[in-house]
């Protein structure tokens, strides 16, 4: 297993403040630890973390201190912008078992989906497991050259580990499989409900365009009639 490293400092200022001066803030903690807001240099952590993930161990050190074995724990994400704005870095006690997800990955062709023209369908791209941390392992290869009809799938129980690492996924969840390729008349049917659906989406909105305007025309009416000067006909009586 590659070996990572990556530097911190003590974060004391806000958040957003550390994000300004091209940082991005985390946080450290562990069992039987007390919590360390960190701040990191994003250039570097986005490398790191692109490589290691959250499977494989970091040797994180803050500031002056030893160096320690931590894993990425979570990450948030900003929506608009799609940047990694925080960090939590989990401090892992290598002689007590964690529990982490390893991702998938999917090597081989299938016969189904090369010569048959179906779709590969992978509803999972990691699996959680429990091992002690240095028995963790970057990937999980996933063979599908066994998917060679649409009748068979890959399901958790299939997938082979080492002896010391114990999944926790169920054993029947689907790993991968290959839906059969849509006939004509199939196809045929989904555009017209899409088309029906479509329109009954625009006449919807017309109906509701509709009922605003006669509304809005309702409350323009009333109005003028308020703003409207008194004649001898609507003038109230004296």
């Amino acid at each position: 297993m590659a070996e990572y490293n990556l530097k911190a400092n003590i974060r004391s200022d806000k958040a957003n403040k550390v994000r300004f001066q091209g940082l991005i803030p985390a946080v450290v903690y562990g069992k039987g630890e007390k919590n360390q807001n960190i701040a990191i240099d994003k250039i570097n952590f986005m490398h790191i973390y692109k490589e290691a993930g959250t499977s494989n161990l970091i040797d994180l050190s803050i500031e002056d201190s030893d160096k320690f074995k931590t894993l990425i724990q979570d990450i948030q994400i900003d929506p608009i912008y799609g940047e990694v704005i925080h960090a939590d870095f989990y401090k892992v006690n290598m002689k007590e078992k964690i529990k982490t997800e390893i991702p998938l990955k999917f090597v081989g062709d299938s016969k189904a989906v090369i010569e048959l023209e179906g779709s590969l369908i992978t509803p999972k791209d990691n699996i959680e497991v429990e091992c002690l941390p240095s028995d963790l392992i970057s990937e999980v290869e996933v063979d599908i050259s066994v998917l060679d009809d649409f009748e068979k799938d890959i399901r958790v129980s299939d997938i082979k580990l080492p002896q010391n690492i114990e999944i926790l996924n169920d054993p029947e969840e689907v790993v991968a499989s290959v839906e059969e390729p849509r006939s004509e008349e199939e196809l045929a049917e989904l555009e017209e409900e899409v088309k029906e659906d479509v329109e009954a989406v625009e006449v919807e909105h017309a109906g509701e365009e509709a009922a605003e305007g006669e509304e809005s025309e309702a409350k323009e009416g009333k109005s003028k009639e308020e703003a409207e000067p008194a004649t001898e006909q609507n003038k109230p009586a004296e």
